[in-house]
This record gives C-alpha cells, structure tokens and sequence, in this order.
C-alpha cells in the first residue's frame, strides 16, 4: 500500500502593479510578482491607457519574466513610442537582465540600475 501524496495545485501567476504619481509628469510603476504568459494581459491593460510625460517601470520586485513578458514591454514601449511618450525600466533583478540580454533588448529598451536613474534621465 503506497501513501497518497497530498494534491497541491500550483498557484495561478500573480502581477501586482502598484502606480506612484509625480510631480515631474512621470509615473513610476512598482511591478511585483511575475509579468509571464498569465499576466501580460493585465499588464497591458493597465497599462497602456496610462497617460504620463514618462512611464518607469520599477522592475525590482519581479521573481519572473518570460519571453510573453517581454513580448509585452515591446508592445509597451512602442505604443507609448508612437504616441512620443517616454518609457524605461529601472531595477531588474538578475534573472530580468539575463532574459534582456539573451532577448537583445537592453540595446531597444532604455534601462536603469534604479528608479532614480531612469526618472531623471
């Protein structure tokens, strides 16, 4: 007789997007959770309607980034390109950067070390 394993099902991916206004007409996004196949459609209808000089997305608090995710900071950037509205990423973690540089992207996608960084520049 062999024991059952209990049934634990995997937990559906999560993406909290939290906006933080400024004074400066930027508008910095704290992303937390994983911007994967799952999420990046409440990830781009978050955040494409959103009206700003200048979009940073502070990418710290990402655990997980996938090639859909990064599909979907393209389409992002582009849609705000064509409307000459500036955009950037500040603070990816490792796993974000080595998916940017295996993608080819840190060359397109203006990215920071911080949010500072990529709020003045």
């Amino acid at each position: 007789m062999t024991a059952a394993l209990p049934f634990s099902p995997m937990q559906p991916a999560k993406l909290d997007i939290a906006r933080i206004p400024s004074s400066t007409g930027t508008v910095v996004a704290q992303l937390t959770g994983k911007l994967s196949l799952e999420t990046v459609s409440g990830f781009l209808q978050e955040l494409r309607p959103v009206i700003a000089d200048k979009l940073v997305l502070n990418m710290s608090g990402i655990s997980f980034l996938d090639s859909a995710g990064v599909g979907a900071l393209v389409q992002l950037f582009v849609h705000r390109k064509s409307k000459s509205q500036k955009f950037a990423l500040a603070a990816l973690t490792p796993q974000g950067v080595a998916v940017m540089q295996v993608s080819g992207l840190v060359k397109l996608l203006p990215t920071f070390a911080t949010v500072e960084e990529a709020s003045a520049a």
